[in-house]
């Protein structure tokens, strides 16, 4: 983005350099003059004046679209399609199309803040940001320069319109807070404060969480007003500006990977009369306060601030590579998760281009490793700072060209240990694999629903005298299972076990050449058509499942009498076991880069290779579908550790 490559060229840290505010109003050009007046509109305030300072001292770093008009013609369109009664997907898939069709391209370009601010908008935040925090009972507990980051900041988000967001959302959602009844307990805290207006979200608010792109985020605030789907950032960054136009003061922390994890998460984190930095996991439909993904591992997290960084900016000016990290971001890592200062042994034949080195962590989807943070080389050794623990990491370095390993793997344990992960090589196995994914616990969960469930043939629709053609003892069966059967049977079915719901994500027969047997789909009463039709659609994210825990089953009958040989029966799960019919391929680490071990095309759900170096990192890649995919190790016992 060219962006940050102007942002690099403003603050060079040199000793005769001026001060930041001195050297914005020198950029600034033609727009000094706005910003002169600012200043001089609080010349005689001097809370305010601070305030201003700090906001025209740390503007360079924040941008806004270069296509004022045509973003704002676009946020009039968008606003109608949000108003419209087209449903949440329509009207993301209509904005879709006429944003690629009639106004591609809005987003391409940047300009600086400093460039296109007005001395009457920057006013107009601090009056209402300074009337807020000091008029509303549930934030004069924040001191100033808390005020600076929690409220004051004109914009929440890169690239949001200045408009009068403050006045309108405060307007729009004051009501909530107003109606609250007396108590001498909680009545305006700040926690009884930020849950009226989020129980006014969670009614009014439709939250339909999916992918946009090409659609524009909405950052206006009619679209804020309107919002109907989006990302979860979309949703932050509208929480995050309601809170701040009623005076709750918020800020958004974000993770650029979890730890097991190809993508990251923001969220926002409210500050309460005891100085309580209080998370919700996700953007309104979350309390504050509570369990926050206890099972998740935090390589980083960064706390978007409005000041800039200035050690990012030293990074940005003396490193060769350039990793664009977000100038205005603190790492906040260690109050999250426990966390290491660690240094990393490197391979000793390394030649790297900078004093700069990178830690990354397994992606697998679009990039192998994901950069997560930089350090520098000392002594021979990559030091970083912070870390999150109990994590599969890899130090990287930049060698003029491209980023390289300059480490073996490594798993910075819970209790801070660090284990490396040299490949040998001199010993080789069989490997048999099932799935290439971590299960958390609701997988494991809604797979164990299908124990004791049988498979059951019968000659009448009410399944009386019915056999019992398999019972199922093991979470894990085979696909296909080999079934043996008394006599033909006209009615098979899959009868779930009481407690389960029915829950099955695919249900197939097969004579004795696994030739699928085809016949009328068939259920219990409570299960309609569309419920039916899930367990044989060839979707293993979609289920047969009923509202009542018990009595349910699934099947067919057939046109005449028949004996089944193998079944498929695939427990409701995350789709990441492996399947018959999909592409997949087997890679070991070696030390310096991921080796091939061949592509299988297997025919059943387990994949066996021979010849596999042992004591080393293992990743199992489909080809044919889905992104989650997780290195392993095999430990004694050949017990699967997933990283």
């Amino acid at each position: 983005m060219k962006f940050i490559h102007f942002c690099a060229i403003i603050f060079l840290l040199t000793a005769c350099a001026p001060s930041p505010l001195e050297y914005t109003l020198n950029f600034a050009g033609d727009s000094r003059a706005e910003l002169q007046k600012v200043l001089d509109h609080y010349k005689d305030d001097p809370e305010k004046l601070a305030a201003a300072k700090f906001l025209i001292e740390n503007m360079p770093a924040h941008h806004s679209y270069k296509n004022q008009k045509g973003m704002a013609e676009y946020y009039k369109i968008a606003s109608k399609f949000l108003e419209s009664d087209l449903k949440p997907i329509e009207q993301r898939d209509t904005l879709n199309y006429y944003t690629e069709k009639q106004m591609p391209g809005l987003d391409n370009e940047f300009v600086s803040d400093i460039k296109i601010m007005t001395a009457d908008y920057l006013i107009y935040s601090i009056d209402h940001a300074f009337n807020q925090w000091k008029n509303r009972p549930w934030t004069g507990h924040i001191t100033f320069d808390e005020f600076c980051e929690w409220l004051l900041p004109y914009k929440t988000a890169e690239n949001q319109t200045f408009d009068h967001w403050r006045d309108t959302l405060s307007d729009y959602y004051d009501h909530c807070i107003t109606q609250q009844l007396y108590d001498d307990d909680e009545y305006n805290t700040t926690l009884r404060v930020v849950d009226l207006v989020r129980n006014d979200m969670i009614k009014n608010v439709p939250y339909n969480g999916m992918f946009i792109k090409p659609v524009y985020a909405p950052l206006n605030v009619s679209t804020m007003k309107r919002i109907t789907f989006g990302r979860c950032v979309d949703y932050v960054n509208m929480v995050v500006s309601v809170y701040r136009s009623l005076g709750i003061p918020v800020v958004i922390d974000a993770t650029p990977c979890y730890g097991r994890y190809r993508s990251g998460h923001s969220w926002n984190v409210i500050m309460t009369e005891r100085g309580e930095q209080l998370p919700a996991e996700y953007e309104f439909t979350t309390e504050h306060g509570k369990r926050f993904f206890p099972a998740q591992r935090f390589p980083k997290v960064y706390r978007s601030t409005y000041a800039i960084n200035r050690e990012r900016v030293r990074y940005r000016n003396e490193s060769a590579f350039k990793y664009p990290f977000d100038y205005c971001q603190k790492d906040i890592t260690s109050q999250y998760t426990k966390t290491s200062d660690i240094e990393v042994i490197t391979y000793k034949d390394i030649n790297l281009a900078e004093k700069f080195c990178y830690i990354s962590i397994f992606n697998g989807h679009n990039v192998e490793w994901s950069i997560v943070d930089y350090g520098e080389m000392k002594g021979g050794k990559a030091c970083f700072k912070n870390i999150g623990r109990n994590i599969l990491y890899i130090a990287q370095g930049f060698d003029g060209k491209k980023l390289i390993p300059i480490s073996n793997p490594f798993i910075l344990h819970q209790n801070g240990e660090i284990e490396y992960l040299v490949f040998d090589g001199s010993e080789t196995r069989s490997l048999d694999i099932r799935r290439k994914y971590f299960q958390n616990r609701n997988v494991v969960e809604m797979r164990q629903r299908i124990l004791g469930g049988k498979i059951q043939g019968a000659d009448n629709p009410d399944f009386r005298n019915a056999e019992d053609i398999f019972v199922i003892d093991d979470a894990y069966v085979d696909d296909p299972q080999s079934v043996k059967t008394e006599k033909p049977h006209t009615y098979f079915r899959y009868l779930s076990p009481d407690g389960s719901y029915g829950s099955i994500a695919e249900l197939k027969f097969y004579d004795a050449d696994t030739t699928e047997i085809l016949g009328i789909l068939i259920a219990n009463k409570s299960a309609d058509t569309t419920t039916i039709r899930k367990a044989f659609d060839g979707e293993y994210l979609t289920n047969f499942e009923t509202e009542d825990p018990d009595g349910n089953w699934v099947g067919i009958k057939t046109q005449k009498p028949q004996k089944i040989s193998f079944v498929r029966i695939v427990p409701r799960s995350d789709d990441n076991d492996i399947r018959p019919g999909d592409t997949y391929e087997l890679l070991y680490y070696n030390g310096k880069q991921w080796v091939s071990l061949g592509k299988q095309t297997p025919k059943t759900n387990v994949l066996h290779y021979d010849n596999v170096p042992s004591n080393t990192l293992y990743w199992v890649k489909d080809h044919t579908r889905g992104w989650d995919e997780r290195p392993f190790l095999l430990r004694e016992g050949d017990v699967v550790e997933w990283r």
